[in-house]
């Protein structure tokens, strides 16, 4: 069998072509984007593959037709006209302030100046970027092709900061030339994880068409089921042999921990391409996405709103406008997590159009939560996992005396982001991620006839339903017993009666002053 090269971390089209790598073919969809329309925008997740998108695009406008011998594209485009194309990326620095920003946008404009040999008059960036796309087409005779990626990235890395507003400000300023640019360009393509609305980064710029949710592009980036059959073949039967799986077993662990990803309601399901190729790489099951880095965003994002947690870990309902658009002046951090990649369409409710949105698959939601447990408890960084897996030793055994014993030890101290009014949101949060970390089965605000239970989690053989309250300055003693009652009363191990399992009720007590747990008792 000839040596198959995987594209690792290869964000160039011409690179990984001359290579010989594995591409996963997305150039019948180029070319439809090319042939049916000019200004788009598309949000996806980081190492999602957006960059080569751009990269194939270029090399496709550049006129590179050898680079797409064998693709879809090579029977579909019949002229292989060459257009000039600039690219605009932001992808390869950070941007934490104001200067930064300028200092990325200085020398992207400068390259292109010296490339054209284009006069700077006005050394503000709206006008430089005026000249130099008027300059571009002057000289070639021919419509410019701009692409843009990660455009948001200087917002994101400023985010929550006094420099957010500043690169806002910026970035919308050096845009606006292409509003007036229409008749220059041939074709506009911009890429990021969030799209920012409210203020109008790309203002004027009001028939850009965004593809993120639309059914036809789903596919553009990632690796569908399909594709995983087509090209990836002898990677899952050497995964299979080296873990001593079937084929069948293998295709349902990656499943399991890299697909689940729907970008539009009715899409076939998508698998994170770089978690792909490292475990074809590695032949192992492991949580690339994450060990290749969480972005600083999404921790301040969670610091800044964390008493919506208990919404993200367990489905959301949300209506489109909620997670599609990203506002700054709003507290909905929704967007933020969605665009990001931790949650994704899960189910459309057509009549309402409400969408489920929820985590896409293992590998997500495992380091998703791990992502809330380091910033929201008391453990060390290091003795997390220990932590987690001693509390579900401590399950197994039944030793309910040794969980809460665990969990109080973690929420020793209220974190400073969170207020005191606001701490009962905050308990139960951090008392359902701890169980969710274990692998357990774990349902929050479990629905029965009667009333909401807080906290349910079953084992093989156990079903132990808390009943978390505060004790608002009454003794604990009675304030679980309280909850003793309400579980009786309210008819929450209703459902549990038939299992067989040994059932557990428990009532626990949380200080009002934001001092921890203050007890427990178990029926």
């Amino acid at each position: 069998m000839n040596e198959r090269f995987l594209p690792i971390g290869i964000q160039d089209f011409e690179d990984l072509r001359s290579r010989g790598c594995i591409y996963v073919d997305k150039t019948a969809l180029i070319y439809k984007l090319a042939t049916e329309g000019k200004p788009y925008f598309l949000s996806r997740p980081r190492r999602f593959g957006k960059s080569l998108l751009l990269s194939t695009m270029e090399a496709y406008f550049l006129g590179k037709k050898e680079l797409f011998k064998g693709l879809a594209i090579e029977t579909l485009e019949k002229e292989w006209i060459e257009y000039p194309v600039l690219k605009i990326s932001f992808g390869a620095d950070n941007y934490p302030d104001l200067e930064s920003l300028k200092s990325a946008l200085n020398l992207q404009l400068s390259d292109y100046e010296k490339l054209y040999d284009i006069k700077v008059e006005d050394r503000r960036f709206a006008p430089r970027f005026t000249n130099i796309i008027k300059g571009i087409v002057n000289q070639t005779g021919k419509k410019l092709v701009i692409l843009i990626d990660e455009y948001d990235k200087p917002i994101l890395d400023a985010l929550y900061t006094e420099f957010e507003e500043q690169n806002r400000q910026e970035l919308r300023s050096f845009y606006s030339p292409l509003k007036d640019s229409d008749k220059y360009i041939r074709f506009l393509f911009i890429t990021g994880i969030t799209k920012v609305s409210h203020v109008n980064i790309f203002s004027g710029l009001n028939q850009l068409n965004d593809i993120s949710l639309n059914q036809d592009f789903s596919t553009i980036c990632g690796v569908s089921e399909t594709e995983l059959e087509n090209y990836f073949l002898p990677e899952i039967q050497a995964l299979a042999e080296k873990q001593g799986l079937s084929v069948e077993e293998t295709k349902n662990k990656l499943a399991e921990m890299y697909d689940g990803y729907h970008f539009a309601y009715e899409s076939e399901g998508i698998y994170n391409p770089f978690c792909l190729l490292k475990c074809f790489y590695e032949k192992m099951f492991g949580s690339y996405w994450f060990e290749s880095g969480t972005p600083s965003f999404l921790v301040k994002t969670l610091q800044n709103q964390p008493f919506e947690l208990e919404h993200l870990i367990n489905g959301r309902i949300a209506t489109e406008n909620q997670f599609k658009n990203y506002d700054p002046d709003s507290k909905n951090m929704l967007a933020v997590v969605y665009q990001s990649g931790y949650l994704t369409i899960k189910d459309f409710e057509k009549e309402m159009r409400f969408y489920t949105l929820d985590f896409p698959n293992r590998e997500v939601e495992e380091g998703f939560l791990d992502v809330l447990l380091q910033k929201f408890v008391s453990v060390p960084y290091d003795d997390v996992g220990l932590e987690i897996n001693n509390l579900r030793i401590a399950l197994k055994n039944c030793n309910i005396d040794k969980v809460l014993s665990i969990i109080k030890a973690a929420i020793a101290d209220l974190p400073t982001v969170v207020k005191k009014n606001m701490c009962e949101n905050y308990y139960e949060s951090v008392t359902h991620l701890m169980f969710r970390m274990t692998g357990m089965r774990v349902v929050s605000e479990l629905q029965s006839v009667a009333g909401r239970s807080d906290v349910v989690v079953a084992t093989k053989d156990s079903v132990f339903i808390f009943e978390l309250k505060m004790d608002k300055g009454r003794p604990f003693e009675e304030v679980a017993e309280d909850a003793l009652k309400q579980i009786d009363a309210n008819g929450y191990c209703d459902r549990f009666a038939v299992s067989g399992k040994k059932m557990y009720k428990v009532g626990v007590v949380f200080s009002s002053e934001g001092k921890g747990m203050v007890g427990w008792k178990v029926k």
